[in-house]
């Protein structure tokens, strides 16, 4: 398994062509990264939450807890 990195801004985006060499990792993941993340604020805000920080740590949270279910029937 590999380490996240999270992003330290654009501004801090250093790349070799392939990867961004502050945090190592690819343009591609990146920009998934970035596809999920907008979705999800797409979905937050079409929904009018008030308390969007609470749908943000459910999110979190169960993202983390189905991670591990799936590591451990691996």
């Amino acid at each position: 398994m590999s380490v996240f990195t999270p992003c330290k801004g654009k501004t801090a985006c250093r790349d070799d062509g392939e990867r961004c060499i502050t945090c190592d990792r690819s343009f591609a993941e990146i920009e998934q990264t970035r596809a999920l993340i907008a979705a999800l604020a797409d979905f937050a805000q079409s929904q009018s939450y008030d308390n969007v920080e609470a749908f943000a740590a459910y999110v979190a949270d169960k993202t983390v807890k189905k991670i591990k279910h799936r590591q451990s029937a691996a």
